[in-house]
């Protein structure tokens, strides 16, 4: 009798854990409630929608994230494949239009003949029905109930912050510069807004002073950030030069002239118009009319005209080191998959992979072989690794990264970048042979 997976979620990891499926031959039920209601951070109606940046990060397969793209490909990735699709100027990154990257997954995924979409708020999950998990960090309240209920524990919670948009045509291009950091990369990609030590006390001041927004509950006071999406102004509070040595750096972007700046605020290209742009790494919980004065003291944002302003959630992840196995499975539920940043992987390109793998091992599963760990000197299997075998008392959401990975040992000594690159390449070699196993 031929089975049916149910995928809970059109988000990236289920998107691509259904292209998976279905590639092998494997139909699929993709649940999707947003064109019901959408939740706080949506604005469109079509699948994998980036609420948050529109990068999906380095190319560099020096860095751990370029190397896992890399990785993704040799699985035929729909949403990398997306990516280059939508693809527009970032210099080393892989940055997108947000909405003709959704359009061009939500295309495929509604014409695929293995996959049918039902709109629906899931309100049960049959434990002996092959069901993948991946309703993501902001699941409703309906679905919580019964992953709940499902897998017997509580979740741990944690803080996610949005950064604004504004409109190119708002930036005062007089005082800005146009550069790549370390140039790198073959146009100049980022408007920079440079920042003398004056200039800077001033926005530190008013940034650090500004009232926030008020939580959307009264738990989520008391909730930690997360340490890899930090709002701009609490990673301000944490010293006057902090931010400096974060997202305002001026390391590799010296003005033009060649003279030095004391802080400089990058704003990067957000869609394929070349109209809209991102405010690096200020994802923000100031409220909105805070954030209009605080970041126009910002010099070439005087007027800048905010299409979005920047918002923060309360995301959600299981406790993937109490109930997970290597494959994404639950220990106890047998039929039960989760997959993407619900598992606690954070980043788009992590939710991604997190879905190719539980959808190969879900296939695996149906077809009564052997499930399959992913090489843990791989980004793919270090990360996997990594969320289910790290302690389960303080588990914190993990992006990819080299110390999360079993690295070659090296014989001799080299530099730091020609050692990432070394990596890299053990990595793609040892996911080449891997995949001759499938």
């Amino acid at each position: 009798m031929e089975k049916t997976v149910n995928i809970i979620g059109a988000g990236l990891a289920g998107c691509e854990a259904a292209y998976q499926l279905s590639k092998r031959n494997i139909k699929v039920n993709l649940y999707e409630k947003k064109t019901i209601k959408r939740n706080e951070v949506q604005s469109l109606n079509t699948f994998a929608e980036l609420v948050c940046s529109n990068t999906l990060r380095s190319t560099d397969l020096r860095n751990a994230v370029g190397c896992l793209k890399e990785e993704m490909r040799m699985f035929d990735s729909l949403i990398i494949k997306a990516a280059e699709y939508a693809q527009i100027p970032a210099g080393g990154s892989l940055a997108v239009d947000r909405e003709k990257f959704s359009h061009y997954i939500t295309d495929l995924i509604k014409n695929d003949k293995n996959i049918t979409v039902i709109e629906k708020d899931v309100d049960f999950i049959n434990p002996d029905s092959p069901t993948i998990i991946a309703s993501g960090p902001l699941t409703s309240e309906n679905l919580q109930k019964q992953i709940i209920s499902l897998i017997g524990q509580e979740y741990f919670y944690f803080y996610d912050a949005v950064a604004p948009i504004v409109t190119k045509s708002s930036i005062d291009t007089t005082k800005t510069f146009r550069k790549n950091r370390y140039e790198k990369g073959d146009t100049e990609d980022y408007i920079n807004c440079p920042m003398n030590k004056e200039q800077y006390s001033l926005f530190y001041n008013e940034l650090i002073n500004a009232k926030t927004a008020e939580a959307h509950l009264d738990k989520e006071k008391e909730l930690k950030v997360f340490e890899g999406c930090m709002p701009v102004e609490i990673m301000a509070k944490r010293g006057f030069d902090t931010l400096t040595y974060g997202p305002l750096k001026p390391a590799g972007l010296r003005n033009l002239d060649g003279t030095n700046n004391f802080a400089v605020v990058q704003l990067r290209q957000d869609n394929a118009s070349d109209e809209l742009y991102n405010m690096v790494g200020f994802q923000t919980n100031l409220t909105w009319s805070e954030q209009k004065r605080v970041f126009r003291l910002i010099p070439g944002m005087e007027q800048a005209d905010f299409v979005r302003y920047g918002v923060m959630h309360l995301n959600k992840f299981i406790n993937s080191p109490s109930l997970l196995n290597s494959y994404n499975q639950v220990k106890l539920q047998p039929n039960i998959f989760f997959a993407g940043q619900i598992t606690g992987v954070e980043g788009y390109v992590e939710s991604t992979s997190s879905g190719i793998i539980s959808a190969i091992n879900m296939a695996r599963y149906l077809s009564n072989e052997p499930m399959l760990k992913f090489p843990t000197n791989t980004v793919m299997g270090g990360l996997q690794n990594y969320i289910i075998s790290t302690s389960s008392k303080n588990f914190q959401p993990m992006k990819a990264n080299w110390s999360i990975v079993d690295n070659i040992e090296l014989n001799k000594k080299v530099k730091k970048d020609e050692k990432k690159f070394l990596y890299s390449q053990a990595a793609l070699k040892s996911m080449e042979n891997f995949i001759k196993l499938l």
